[in-house]
């Protein structure tokens, strides 16, 4: 039900451009103001639609920069891509909101995977339905993999210099993750699964207020992007990242208050559609342009419909997590609110029963005349959609009157009835809805979400293998279980032996690298290296400055030629032992390479550097350790290291 602007679109630095577009904007409003004021958009029905991202990975597990190779031979008008050329989108064609429209829905959405997974696997890749890729690292995030798109390419410009060049993160869960990246590319982290709600102009304000009712709900039980670079941060991490990825705020006025470009909104509407798009043009200013050849007044006056052209570009740029959508079906207009809250996977029929829940909840809450605006405070939903965000089903809401209730007791004593009530008075077949609402019951009660699965996966791998092969381990799983069809409620953990691509295995430093690290400064006394090793029985320590630029390495041979040459080893700095400039390698160094490095030099150590911060560490231990491991799978020998 999405469309898209196709023409080329460019920057709009220059003054009189900017001015021609803010013009055409405003003129778009007014058209659209008067097309709801003569009643000119359809009513009497209710569609449905469906958009689903997904990553492409190889056959090591890692992210494949395939997707304009996959459309070619795809050849159909319900794929298009997204921002990084490792990722996909299928759309799903419109379906009334009745009889078997939600299992239609499901079925083309299923055939269309699978006609995506058929085609991949001529180029040795897969597709894999998840909110954010687990075996992602921050360099398969640079611009040369990015779609070479006129869109992108302009936005990913206008960002950079909003920014300065520096995109900084920083999201903290059970684990913590601060980074800096230079380009708009953080934003393919992510990959959603977006459903669309057609809804009639005279209740657009109430019915956009219960979908940010309903948000925090419909974020707790879909939950699937726990994983960042190997860190565990919210149940939902897409919601803080996508927020940070494209905010255009000065970060220099702490005192004003101001909204991000991925925002939940400000204050509930009250009249009309018309509202948002009003606050979204005084707050945010076009990021990109393209050609303005239509004059929506005068096609009104002809009685032909306007395409709004302007004003949905901008609507583009603009990330509410409920969106307003405008749209044409079959010459007629419409309204739809675009649900942009769930992420991809875990698996379709996951999917599609998170949908058909908030379909239900949508339909019925607005047929008993519901009102959130009048019994919640808008800050407290949206504290709400935050807390789901962060805790999942574990999250904790003040819910309307003021009630306070556990996200998991408020689906299952409250919504899911109100959702059965809903599907019924839209006429949805009976098998399907209790199918669609069973299979969210058995989640919920289990408390088995996407989230909670690879977290669970991911706990139970620690300690096991290396930080690459757990992580190729969860997405291998991740596959292997969506091609059984079954929802994630029933999923067994990822098993470290699933990641079964000993070819592919190791072939990179990060791959296997330590990144728990244990770090000196060249002014600490050498009695602190010595501690630390005997603490952590480790034989090479790294030596960095305060922004954690590597300066040196220190070896447990050093220590002793000190020691055993009479020196204090309280009162001389470490920068007397260190060597100084070591030799340092890459996250994508070869790992033959850098063992012939190692052998060549005499090295028991290399640190991995990434701008000249430290980043990793691998030593001799860690090559052996390989070596044996690969050494058992030849002889078939079970490998103590990985799970039964």
């Amino acid at each position: 039900m999405t469309t898209r602007p196709h023409k080329e679109v460019e920057e709009t630095k220059d003054a009189q451009k900017r001015r021609e577009l803010m013009h055409a904007i405003f003129r778009d409003v007014r058209a659209l103001e008067r097309m709801l004021a003569e009643g000119r958009f359809e009513t009497g029905v209710r569609r449905i639609g469906a958009e689903q991202e997904m990553f492409i990975i190889d056959e090591a597990w890692m992210p494949a920069p395939g997707a304009l190779r996959l459309m070619e031979l795809l050849e159909d008008d319900h794929f298009t891509t997204e921002l990084g050329l490792f990722q996909l989108e299928a759309n799903c064609d419109p379906q009334v909101l009745t009889g078997d429209g939600i299992s239609r829905m499901e079925t083309q959405l299923d055939g269309l995977v699978e006609k995506t997974r058929k085609a991949a696997a001529g180029l040795s890749m897969h597709p894999v339905l998840t909110g954010i890729l687990p075996t992602l690292r921050k360099e398969d995030l640079s611009l040369d993999n990015m779609v070479p798109s006129p869109r992108y390419r302009a936005l990913s410009k206008v960002m950079n210099e909003l920014r300065d060049g520096r995109f900084e993160f920083s999201i903290k869960g059970l684990d913590e993750l601060i980074v800096e990246h230079d380009s708009v590319m953080v934003e393919a982290c992510n990959s959603s699964f977006q459903v669309h709600l057609q809804v009639e102009p005279s209740e657009f304000a109430r019915m956009y207020n219960l979908a940010q009712l309903l948000a925090a709900p419909l974020m707790a039980i879909s939950a699937n992007s726990p994983l960042l670079f190997g860190r565990r941060l919210w149940a939902e991490t897409r919601i803080a990242l996508f927020r940070q990825a494209v905010d255009t705020r000065s970060h220099t006025h702490h005192l004003r208050e101001s909204e991000a470009r991925v925002s939940f909104g400000t204050r509930w509407i009250k009249d009309s559609v018309v509202e948002l798009y009003q606050e979204d043009i005084a707050r945010f200013r076009p990021l990109v342009g393209t050609d303005l050849d239509e004059d929506p007044i005068a096609k009104l006056d002809k009685g032909e419909v306007p395409a709004l052209k302007a004003l949905r570009l901008h609507n583009g740029t603009i990330y509410r997590w409920n969106r307003a959508c405008y749209g044409l079906t079959d010459g007629k207009p419409h309204l739809r609110i675009e649900n942009r809250i769930m992420p991809s996977g875990p698996s379709v029929l996951d999917e599609i029963a998170n949908a058909a829940l908030w379909f239900g909840l949508m339909v019925e809450l607005g047929a008993r005349g519901v009102d959130p605006s009048r019994r919640m405070d808008f800050d407290q939903a949206g504290a709400n959609f935050y807390a789901a965000a962060r805790e999942g089903l574990g999250a904790q809401f003040t819910w309307l009157d003021g009630e306070d209730i556990p996200a998991a007791t408020l689906v299952t004593d409250r919504l899911l009835e109100l959702a059965e009530a809903g599907l019924r008075r839209q006429g949805v077949v009976e098998g399907d809805i209790v199918r669609y609402l069973g299979v969210v019951e058995a989640r919920v009660r289990s408390t088995r979400t996407g989230a909670k699965w690879l977290l669970w996966s991911w706990n139970s791998l620690k300690g096991k293998g290396t930080p690459g092969e757990r992580a190729n381990a969860v997405v291998a799983a991740t596959v292997q279980r969506q091609l059984s069809g079954r929802p994630v409620a029933e999923w067994e953990r990822a098993r470290l032996g699933e990641a079964s691509a000993p070819s592919h295995d190791f072939l990179r430093v990060d791959q296997f690298m330590t990144t728990d690290l244990f770090t000196v400064h060249a002014d600490d006394p050498i009695e602190m290296v010595a501690l630390v090793m005997d603490w952590e029985r480790i034989r090479h320590l790294p030596v960095e400055d305060k922004d954690h630029r590597l300066v040196g390495l220190v070896s447990y041979r050093a220590v002793m030629r000190f020691v055993c040459g009479g020196g204090s080893i309280k009162d001389t700095p470490v920068s007397k032992i260190m060597k100084a400039d070591p030799t340092t390698i890459a996250l994508d160094t070869p790992t033959v390479e850098a063992i012939e490095l190692m052998q060549r030099l005499r090295i028991g150590c290399l640190p991995v550097v990434q701008d000249g911060h430290l980043v990793g560490l691998v030593t001799e231990e860690d090559f052996t350790a390989i070596a044996a491991r690969l050494l058992r799978r030849q002889l078939g020998d079970p490998d103590p290291s990985r799970d039964p």
